[in-house]
Order: C-alpha cells, then sequence, then structure tokens
C-alpha cells in the first residue's frame, strides 16, 4: 500500500515522502493517527504542487541546518553519570542526557532526532548522530565519565 507521509516517521520517512507500507500498519495506525494519508492519483498531484510551491522555503530549512550542523561540527561532550566501581553505569546514558549537555551548550536539540548506536552502559569514549534534516546530519562524539562525589 502506498502512502504519503504528514510528518516524519522514524524508520519510515520524513514529511511528504511516498512510501510503502503494508496494509495493516497503514490503515490501523498511520491513517487514523492522521501521520499519513492514501496516495490516490489525486493526492499525488496535490503534493507535488504543495512541493514545488514549497521548494524555496524548504531550501531556507535545509540551509537553517547546515548552518546548524556547521556549529555542531567541533562540538565535543563529556557527561558525569554515576558510576560502580568497576565502571559500569547505573541505567544508561541516551539521547536525553546528550541533548541536556547540548542544551548547555546553547544548543536546543530535538533529543527525538539524537541517534546513538549502542546502549551507552561503560565509561568511554562514543559517538552519537544527530539528524538535523532529511539530508544533514552530524556526528557528535561524547565522553561518559564518573561523577564525582
Amino acid at each position: 500500500m502506498e502512502i504519503i507521509l504528514k510528518e516524519d516517521v522514524v524508520n519510515l520517512g520524513y514529511k511528504n515522502d511516498i512510501v510503502t507500507v503494508k496494509s495493516g500498519y497503514g490503515r490501523n495506525y498511520l491513517i487514523p493517527t492522521g501521520k499519513a494519508v492514501i496516495a490516490s492519483p489525486a493526492a499525488k498531484k496535490m503534493l507535488a504542487e504543495e512541493l514545488r510551491q514549497r521548494a524555496h522555503k524548504l531550501e531556507k530549512i535545509k540551509k537553517d541546518a547546515e548552518e546548524l550542523a556547521a556549529k555542531l561540527e567541533g562540538v565535543s561532550l563529556k557527561i558525569a553519570t554515576k558510576v560502580s566501581s568497576t565502571g559500569t553505569i547505573f541505567g544508561s546514558v541516551g539521547s536525553i542526557q546528550i541533548a541536556d549537555e547540548l542544551a548547555k551548550l546553547g544548543h536546543n536539540i530535538d533529543r527525538k532526532t539524537i541517534i546513538v548506536k549502542d546502549a551507552v552502559k561503560e565509561v568511554g569514549n562514543y559517538v552519537a548522530t544527530v539528524k538535523l534534516h532529511k539530508e544533514v546530519s552530524v556526528e557528535i562524539p561524547f565522553e561518559v565519565v564518573a561523577e564525582e562525589a
């Protein structure tokens, strides 16, 4: 079943993308929640016209994302957390902690755009990817250290 996404859906696509999904997923989740509409020929024509009119605005959004990526390029984070005597973390470090550290530096990044590949459960150096735009992403290195008492 072909659908047109009305908003970004993680691991599926971005707003205004035409994607193919299984019928149950489309009819039972995406369409009722307003995240997508059926990609009928009329809907595709409307999408094409809307995209043509919004091309300039989308270009500005991409440019802003590239500027933010340039600012984030040299950033590296140090995240302090509670650690056991063996070096393992109580809990884990995720996108929320990374977003908080970026906010302290003056970069307000939505935590949903931050992707950490593996679970961070030990002290060490890791890399997080921030997806600022469909075509713009930046990798931010971060170090997890023991919190001082």
